[in-house]
């Protein structure tokens, strides 16, 4: 084995791919909300844009390769993390002491992590798979009337409005965590970090949660 898998498989190797991919999936939020947010001009804009994004579509397949590795980097090194803490940790630490060495939105990262995987998949089901490959959406160009319809659905937006709850104590948490991680966790700087890291990951929970509250009060009806 080599040293530099032998540094990735260290502690601080994984805790190092963790926050980096972590840093990687915060920036591309950022971009994909504000793509999202073009539905909020009606179907002519956000329908321009995804098809502008259909016109460089080798582009597009590349950079999506790159996401699902940083996807799965971020959650396997995760999962591994998890696994070696709950090893490590005696049982009565974990029952007595817990609470006294780290927050609940720490302890519960795995779980919040967890549920928006499984959201994702099935936002990538319905999205993403219509998108290119759905005839009637993808030919005939109709992603905000598909999309108008899915969140007029009480099930899924309500689903969707749940994960973006967790996913603003997702992101808050792990964006504190990264800058940890990368030594920025002095008494000068870190207190502004905390700061940025809140802002940023309700900001852009709030935002997207918008999105579904928006077509299911009678927004962009057609």
């Amino acid at each position: 084995m080599s040293w530099f898998t032998r540094a990735l498989n260290s502690s601080i190797g994984k805790k190092f791919v963790m926050a980096l991919t972590g840093i990687c999936l915060i920036l591309f939020l950022i971009i994909h909300l504000i793509n999202n947010l073009t539905l909020f001009a009606g179907p002519e804009l956000f329908n321009t844009v995804v098809k502008n994004l259909d016109g460089i579509k080798p582009l597009v397949r590349v950079i999506e390769i790159i996401l699902v590795t940083i996807f799965v980097l971020h959650i396997f090194n995760g999962v591994r993390l998890w696994w070696e803490n709950k090893q490590a940790r005696p049982q009565t630490y974990a029952v007595n002491a817990s609470s006294e060495n780290s927050t609940l939105f720490s302890r519960t990262m795995i779980w919040s992590g967890s549920i928006i995987f499984i959201f994702l998949v099935v936002h990538l089901r319905t999205m993403w798979v219509s998108f290119n490959f759905d005839p009637n959406v993808h030919h005939n160009h109709t992603y905000y009337e598909f999309v108008s319809a899915a969140f007029k659905d009480p099930v899924y937006s309500i689903a969707y409005i749940i994960a973006m709850i967790l996913l603003g104590f997702h992101l808050n948490h792990g964006f504190q965590s990264a800058f940890q991680t990368f030594g920025w966790n002095n008494k000068k700087y870190f207190p502004v970090i905390q700061k940025i890291g809140f802002f940023y990951s309700w900001i852009t929970a709030i935002l997207f949660a918008l999105i579904p509250i928006y077509f299911l009060s009678g927004g962009g009806s057609l």
